[in-house]
Order: C-alpha cells, then structure tokens, then sequence
C-alpha cells in the first residue's frame, strides 16, 4: 500500500463480483457456499479500500438479469443480503461507511427493502467513505427510471438533469471498473457513471480476490494516462 500515489486515488470503483459460483463448483460444493465466501472478501475490499482513502466503492451485489437463476439461488442471494445488512452495523460505524443503494427497489422482497432504508438511514451520517449496493440493478433501467424522472417533471433532457435523476443524485463517475471471474465485459452496470472509466479485468474467481491483489489493480489505474478526449 505504500507504493500506491497518494495523489492519484480513484474517488469511485465498481467492482463486479463474479466468480462466486465458479469458485464453489470447483471445490465440489454448492453455488451458495460461493456466495457466503464473496462476502468476506467484500467485506476485505471495502476495509482496504477505506485505508487506501477511496470514497466511493459500488459493488455488483444483484443485477435484474439475475432472477433468472433457480428460485434457491436467489432466495439465498437476498437472505444473505437482508441478514449481511442487519448484521454490519459495527462494520459499518468501526469504517466511517455510508450505505446508499442503487437498483430498482419496489423489485425487492419487502424485507430486503426494510433493511435497505434501515441500513441507509443509520450510517446517514458517516463520512469516510460511501458503499453503493448494486442490488436488482441494471444501467439500463436506471437510465429508462431517470428519464420517466425528467418527463415526470418536465425537465429539459441535459447531462446535469439526467445525473440528478439518477438512483443516487450526482454519484461522481466511475474512475476504475474491476472485473473479476476472467470475464470482459460490462453486463450493464453503471452505464451512464463508466464513461470515461478505466477498466481492470482480473481472471481471479471473487472469492479469492485480495487486498494484494486490489492494491495492485489500483496501481494499474495509477499507471494509466487519462487524458478524457483531450490530447
């Protein structure tokens, strides 16, 4: 961590978590298991990520394409994500982390969207650094959801009105996208914020994803010349 530029933090990465299943397949155990072992290691990014002094960090928890998996799959996926947010509230106050939430909320459980608002409206007021849950999320959605937004309100359709009516008004664009699991693409998420994002694609299966491991793709961002269309 000391060789990371001090001056060069991203301000915002998304992360998309894949490999999960993978990861338990290969040991013979079932998907879930894969599942219950990504959210340690989320829980290890988001630590290192509070020390490197990145203040936002999205994470790929739920997509709308994912309620195609069987219904024990995603039964567990939002178990696991109501019972992770009742149970992080030490986590969350020990680091300084706001939790906001981007995705389709009224497509949530209701007991996912209680513990969501409880979990949003407890770490309110910290300030060290903001975790964003992708949770039944898709960019898609998002940017069909803030436009129904402007027409509602009779907005003129510019780049600051469709920012404002995104799920969270004016999150600062994606700096860094990492991808674990081997996979390259973006699978919809954060269209609109990933404009001008670099990107990391990181063959390691979430799982066994490290803090070494992020340091050094923060490093490759570190090392890249973003010159944003100009010369």
């Amino acid at each position: 961590m000391k060789s990371l530029d001090k001056t060069n933090i991203p301000v915002h990465v998304g992360i998309i978590m894949d490999g999960n299943g993978r990861w338990a397949q290969k040991r013979g155990l079932p998907r879930t298991s894969g599942h219950k072992e990504g959210l340690e290691t989320a829980k290890k990014i988001v630590s290192t990520a509070v020390e490197i002094g990145i203040k936002y960090i999205t994470l790929y928890t739920f997509s709308t394409e994912n309620w195609k998996r069987t219904q024990e799959e995603v039964g567990f996926l939002m178990g696991l994500i109501t019972k992770h947010l009742s149970a992080e509230y030490e986590f969350y106050k020990k680091n300084g982390i706001k939790i906001q939430h981007i995705g389709n909320i009224d497509g949530l459980p209701q007991e996912v969207k209680s513990e969501m608002k409880k979990a949003e409206q407890e770490t309110k007021d910290f300030t060290k650094m903001t975790v964003v849950l992708a949770i039944n999320y898709g960019g898609r959605d998002e940017l069909v959801r803030a436009f129904n937004k402007i027409k509602n309100n009779n907005l003129d359709i510019t780049e600051e009105n469709i920012s404002k009516s995104m799920d969270v008004d004016n999150l600062p664009d994606v700096d860094l996208v990492i991808r674990t699991g081997g996979e390259k693409r973006l699978s919809n998420f954060l269209l609109w914020h990933s404009a001008y994002a670099e990107f990391v694609f990181n063959d390691t299966l979430w799982p066994d994803y490290s803090a070494d491991k992020f340091i050094e793709d923060i490093k490759d961002f570190q090392s890249r010349s973003r010159r944003f269309g100009a010369l």
